[in-house]
């Protein structure tokens, strides 16, 4: 929803515009641009985590499969978490508590999202036989890429932005109307006059290219050490909260504070500090590709030669996908990237 700026114009550089609606109609069917970012970025996730879960040795389909208990649980998480921390919005006075299910105008909390999603993944990970840390491991670089870009989401909604600016990449904001009462509608109506009432730091921005850069860390280190035991994860974590702190003090929409401080630059502080104790205490090497198999689904021509190959597969895999080969974890092998007494052993 769209934070209260100051409305005073301010000269325009070589501004960003915002796009002057985020939602499109076939007949009565809403097209709304932020779910089209978010259902985008979940199947980027699922799509590139099966790749990487298949390069370590696990089997094709696995991800799908856990993400059908993962992502509805994330999803519920993250609204869960968006309503407990900004309930004056749907409990406060004049206000509708039924809009606690209006998810397409957004409100998504990421903590609620990786904590509920994780209970989802560790059902499913349990119904299919394969380790939890493991499984994050895979997926976590994909994880953070469907953020990424579902902040473009926030970009056709006109929110999560900062305080005004004169930065030739500031943000232009438009006031959007409903075309046909004229009365305000910031994330259903569309723009007629495109004179920005404000030109703000485009903060949403900021953390969809800090994203990246996490993006490209998390494949760096995990094919430079061979990461494993959920610490790919937890580097995710680490990286990610450490970005939004920074980027959570600039934004100027309402949000719940402790003492003059947003509530979610306290929470990615206290999740920081446990994804990096989390990479200091746990250690050992990546796990057996053989571990990762699970149990069998009826379409698995599962024998003993299958479960035999299942190194050689992961390296064949890990190929196409630029991924440390999923070698036996006790021979050393020439030119190997792992370092002796490199160790290896999750998000928020």
């Amino acid at each position: 929803m769209t934070a209260p700026v100051s409305t005073s114009a301010t000269a325009v550089l070589a501004n960003i515009p915002s796009p002057d609606r985020g939602v499109w109609f076939l007949g009565p069917i809403p097209i709304r641009a932020y779910a089209l970012c978010i259902i985008a970025g979940i199947v980027v996730a699922i799509l590139w985590g099966d790749r990487r879960w298949v390069a370590r040795g696990g089997r094709k389909g696995t991800v799908t499969d856990i993400a059908v208990f993962a992502v509805p649980f994330g999803l519920v998480g993250g609204r869960l978490y968006h309503v407990a921390t900004d309930w004056y919005r749907y409990f406060g006075p004049g206000e509708n508590p039924l809009d606690i299910f209006k998810v397409w105008e957004g409100g998504l909390g990421i903590w609620g999202a990786v904590a509920l999603g994780a209970v989802g993944a560790w059902i499913g990970c349990r119904r299919y036989g394969v380790p939890l840390p493991a499984f994050a491991d895979a997926v976590a670089p994909g994880i953070i890429l469907a953020q990424a870009i579902g902040r473009l989401g926030n970009w056709f909604n006109q929110e999560l932005y900062g305080g005004p600016t004169t930065l030739p990449w500031g943000l232009e904001i438009y006031e959007r109307v409903n075309p046909e009462t004229g009365a305000l509608a910031p994330v259903t109506g569309v723009a007629v006059d495109h004179t920005p009432i404000a030109v703000v730091h485009p903060t949403f921005l900021y953390e969809l290219l800090w994203n990246l850069l996490v993006v490209v860390l998390l494949v760096w280190a995990d094919r430079r050490f061979r990461m494993g035991h959920g610490r790919v994860f937890a580097l995710y974590v680490a990286g990610y909260t450490a970005g939004r702190v920074w980027i959570e003090m600039l934004r100027t929409d309402p949000a719940t504070e402790i003492l003059g401080v947003r509530i979610n630059v306290y929470t990615s502080i206290v999740i920081f500090a446990l994804a990096v104790l989390y990479l200091v205490l746990v250690r050992g090497k990546r796990e057996d590709p053989t571990a990762l198999r699970g149990k069998p689904r009826p379409e698995d021509d599962d024998d003993a030669s299958v479960d035999g190959k299942a190194g050689t597969d992961a390296a064949t895999h890990s190929g196409a996908e630029g991924e440390p080969e999923a070698h036996d974890e006790g021979r050393e092998h020439p030119g190997s990237n792992s370092e002796p007494g490199s160790e290896s052993r999750e998000k928020s």
